[in-house]
């Protein structure tokens, strides 16, 4: 299942980096796979998201075909500065949720780790969702945190692919700045 979900998350990515409607299809059924993979492994907050992935993905195809109602794609933006402080203050309370709960309903061994990338992930989900560029330096840092977590859970195969995710999260972060200059 780790293999499996391996390779739709490169598919995934390179769906991202596109910019392409497409990856919410991808986006849809990796998570399914994900949470069997995580749940297994005690990352239960990861193994959770996962529905939430799930969900974004539904919410993301819809928010970039239709364009405030208009059959019109999402252009790539900016994050609006108004959104900073909900957005943190969101994360913030998903963090604290998320790790009172893994530490007294679960036997995480990693319940603050998983946690706080559970939360950071929930705000650069919902960042992607909106087509901000400020997405990918959200996923840059995640992805890298991830690594190290799915190497101390012995993920070999998803740390190798976070670690991609992470280095192709600078490139995305690139790219997408010089498509808006482009629009």
């Amino acid at each position: 299942m780790e293999i499996l979900g391996f390779v739709l998350g490169f598919l995934y990515l390179w769906l991202e980096l596109r910019a392409s409607i497409y990856l919410w299809i991808v986006g849809a059924i990796m998570p399914a796979v994900y949470a069997v993979v995580y749940f297994k492994a005690g990352l239960y907050a990861d193994g959770g998201i996962q529905i939430y992935y799930i969900l974004a993905a539904v919410y993301g195809w819809w928010a970039w075909a239709f364009s405030k109602g208009e059959k019109k794609e999402l252009p790539i933006s900016s994050m609006p500065l108004r959104c900073y402080l909900p957005l943190v203050l969101v994360a913030l309370i998903c963090f604290g949720a998320l790790a009172v709960l893994l530490l007294h309903f679960t036997d995480s061994t990693v319940p603050y780790s998983d946690a706080f990338t559970t939360a950071l992930s929930i705000a650069a989900m919902w960042m992607l969702s909106r087509k901000y560029v400020e997405q990918w330096l959200v996923w840059c840092f995640v992805d890298v945190l991830y690594v190290f977590l799915y190497i101390y859970k012995d993920l070999y195969f998803t740390a190798v692919l976070y670690a991609v995710y992470a280095l192709i999260a600078v490139y995305g972060y690139f790219d997408w700045k010089r498509r808006i200059s482009a629009q």
